[in-house]
């Protein structure tokens, strides 16, 4: 279900974690991350694949997460491990399988069909990676594939295929981002956008953080730990803001109530679309704080 819904889940930060690394698969569980991606592809070298799958598959059963929405990233079908990651990760049951380099619906119709020749239950979803030309092109057709739940933005490999440049407004990338975002808000699913590869330049991550967020996007991936705070931060609504929301949401009641359509809240000038907005920022603060 999208996070435009009810908020069901918040998917505010979403960390990818080295399912080959016993250590991390173990520091994951105090971590305080909306969501965990249990890495078998590009963190895991070729001879630690198997074992990676069944430190994923164990971390997806163990029950020990918490609040953590857990998913494991696969290889691609076109690779030696991808048909047993999905078949693996669908007698596991997480919340979903992560693909990556998604180029078309057909992909996903593979997946599913390996997920539940495997006994996934139906709760168990796809995240379709779009990181390549193709990808973006078909985002749409993606997005819209009945067992799809997010769009996840794989920046790294987009920038690649792309011959683009990341800068630090990533204006070369933007365009693309946004025809995925506006795929995703039209089939509504929820949009994660990439990664932020600098470590250790807090100010360039909370300028993308909140690019992110402007842009519309319900959440980020994330590859270290350090990043999960300020990146929950960006993508949840602030005090004031649902203060605001709040008043929006009690003073268009009261106008209703006697046949207004329009109201003002602190001189800005209030109808539906903004009561909408209040509602799904409080709901998603709910969601929040019930977690």
């Amino acid at each position: 279900m999208s996070a435009d819904a009810t908020y069901p889940r918040p998917r505010r930060s979403v960390l990818y974690m080295p399912a080959a690394n016993a250590r991390a698969l173990e520091k994951a569980k105090t971590i305080d991350a909306d969501a965990l991606i249990f890495d078998l592809e590009d963190a895991v070298a070729p001879d630690a694949k198997e074992a990676a799958r069944e430190g994923a598959c164990a971390a997806v059963a163990s029950g020990e997460y918490g609040h953590r929405e857990l998913t494991i990233r696969c290889n691609g079908l076109d690779t030696p491990w991808g048909r047993d990651d999905i078949a693996a990760a669908g007698a596991a049951g997480p919340s979903a399988v992560v693909i990556p380099k998604v180029d078309n619906a057909a992909e996903l119709a593979a997946v599913s069909a390996l997920l539940e020749a495997a006994g996934a239950p139906d709760t168990t979803r796809i995240w379709a990676m779009i990181e390549t030309p193709g990808g973006i092109a078909k985002a749409r057709a993606i997005a819209d594939f009945e067992r799809l739940d997010a769009l996840v933005m794989g920046t790294n490999d987009m920038a690649k295929e792309l011959r683009a440049k990341i800068t630090p407004d990533r204006a070369a990338l933007v365009p693309h981002l946004a025809t995925c975002l506006v795929a995703a808000r039209e089939a509504g699913v929820t949009a994660l956008d990439g990664v932020y590869n600098d470590i250790g330049n807090a100010d360039g991550f909370a300028a993308v953080c909140e690019q992110g967020a402007t842009l519309g996007f319900d959440g980020k991936t994330l590859i270290h730990p350090s990043q999960v705070a300020p990146c929950n931060d960006a993508f949840s609504p602030s005090m004031d803001e649902l203060d605001f929301h709040r008043q929006v949401i009690e003073a268009f009641e009261a106008a209703a109530a006697d046949g207004r359509g329009v109201v003002t809240v602190d001189g800005k000038m209030v109808e539906n679309l903004h009561v909408d907005e209040a509602r799904r920022a409080i709901a998603l603060a709910d969601a929040i704080a019930q977690r």
